[in-house]
């Protein structure tokens, strides 16, 4: 027992050490549009979409990472612009809570995005979106544990880390961009590609007289869809991301049944996986029903984490609600 404590947290450090540079990430980007990219603001068929997710990654290691998001984004100004154009406003917040809850972010931003046509149809279109976001961290030194204070018993032990309790802060704004073209070559497919950055300011955080550099963090990301059947279409999407030293890619798809193909809001069921190179293995299902999407995932380590996570990466879930006409001619947009 008093080995496997040792390779669980040697295991953890190295990966701790590892992911530093990033910002919380989800394993359902495809779900959270105001995090990936804020050109992705207003992207939709509808009149507004409010999107949620909630993510608890390694469960096992003591609520190592719970990370939830929402955000709402809507159309303005659509009588003022071209019938092919879009002009779009969000608003998102999320929290990122780490080491059971001892080190906290919380964000809240807005965002714009202008998609401008490039045929008269609106199958094309190339958009540009901008983001403020005020970010605040906490961090309570009452709850951590260090590692001169690990015994045979565990964490038992005194740190000569002086901290008095204190709660330690730290706020500030960021500016975030990114740019995004979507295609359709008829009412059925879809294919998007679209790169964003964030912490464009790069602002340097500061505790107890130190400073720590907020390095930016660069996203590629690209899907699309096509019909593969009468009632089924096939959903492929990637994402690369990189931060500092640490990067990832995450690539797969999912197949979409769906039950009533000539109903106004057909309902649909999916099925299908991704996954992170050199970490995990994550298999979504999907519900669609009128005008809400519900998306569930889990993680499966096959990494060196896999020692301390016991294979478990995490579950997440997410919700999509688009409030969307049923009279007009939808317009193809990105989804996974």
């Amino acid at each position: 027992m008093f080995m496997r404590k040792w390779i669980l947290i040697g295991c953890l450090c190295v990966s701790l050490a590892s992911a530093t540079a990033q910002d919380p990430h989800f394993s359902q980007f495809f779900a959270s549009p105001l995090t990936l990219n804020p050109a992705l603001t207003g992207k939709f068929f509808g009149t507004y979409r409010v999107a949620g997710n909630y993510r608890n990654q390694w469960p096992s290691i003591n609520n190592a990472y719970t990370t939830a998001t929402a955000s709402l984004d809507f159309h303005i100004m659509q009588d003022r612009i071209a019938n092919n154009d879009t002009w779009g406003v969000g608003l998102m917040g999320y929290n990122d809570a780490s080491s059971n809850g001892a080190v906290k972010f919380s964000y809240g931003g807005i965002s714009m995005a202008y998609h401008k046509g490039l045929d008269e149809e609106g199958f094309n279109q190339l958009g540009a979106g901008f983001q403020v976001t005020y970010a605040n961290m906490l961090i309570n030194t009452s709850m951590l544990t260090f590692e001169d204070q690990l015994t045979t018993a565990g964490f038992t032990g005194v740190t000569s880390e002086v901290f008095n309790g204190a709660t330690l802060k730290s706020s500030y704004v960021d500016v975030n961009a990114g740019v995004l073209y979507n295609g359709s070559t008829n009412d059925r497919n879809n294919f998007y590609l679209g790169v964003s950055m964030y912490h464009l300011n790069r602002h340097r955080l500061d505790f107890t007289g130190a400073q720590y550099a907020l390095y930016p963090r660069t996203t590629f990301h690209a899907g699309g869809y096509f019909p593969i059947g009468v009632n089924s279409t096939l959903h492929l999407s990637a994402l690369h991301m990189m931060q500092a030293g640490a990067s990832q890619t995450v690539i797969g798809g999912a197949i979409q049944l769906t039950a009533n193909p000539d109903a106004e809001k057909p309902s649909s069921f999916y099925v299908g996986s991704w996954v992170r190179l050199n970490d995990a293995i994550i298999p979504y299902l999907g519900l669609e029903f009128g005008d809400m999407r519900l998306g569930a995932t889990y993680d499966y380590n096959y990494s060196s984490l896999k020692t301390a996570s016991l294979n478990k990466g995490g579950i997440e879930i997410s919700l999509i609600y688009t409030r969307r006409p049923s009279s007009e001619r939808p317009v193809n947009c990105p989804k996974f």
